[in-house]
Formats: structure tokens, sequence, C-alpha cells
């Protein structure tokens, strides 16, 4: 099973936009998510802070900021091709 990790925080209109999005692919793909809040470590958000939301998945980043649903779905598609 596909589980994607989405790197995000609270008050982060973007983010809710990218889980949204993430929500509506997980009808269409067959995967599940955790929702990380970055600022439950530092390491987190010295790593993601200028960057969320963030989208990954088995340790690659497959999308980040303003996140499209098409362009989303194809580097989930790519992704779990290759393994």
């Amino acid at each position: 099973m596909i589980n994607l990790t989405v790197y995000s925080r609270e008050g982060c209109h973007l983010c809710e936009e990218a889980i949204q999005l993430v929500q509506e692919l997980s009808h269409e793909i067959d995967f599940t998510f955790t929702i990380v809040d970055i600022h439950c470590e530092d390491a987190l958000v010295e790593k993601y802070g200028l960057m969320i939301p963030v989208v990954e998945y088995a340790g690659k980043e497959l999308a980040y900021g303003k996140i499209k649903k098409d362009f989303l779905s194809k580097r989930i598609h790519d992704h779990v091709r290759i393994e």
C-alpha cells in the first residue's frame, strides 16, 4: 500500500488546499496519507519551513508549494511504477 506524507502547519492556506487535493486523489488512486505538522519537530521546520506544503513518498519529495492535481497524480504514478 502506498502511504504519502503531507508536511503542513496550522494556518497555512496552501497546506489546506494540498490536503484537500491529496484527499481527492486518494479516492482516484489507491493510497493512504499522513499529515505531519512541521512544528512538532525542529528538524522538520528547518527542512520544510519555506517549502510547505510538501507531499512525500518513500523519502522522496513529490510536490511542494502550490501543488497541482495533475502534476501530483503523475508524480505518484511515476514513483509507483518505478518501485
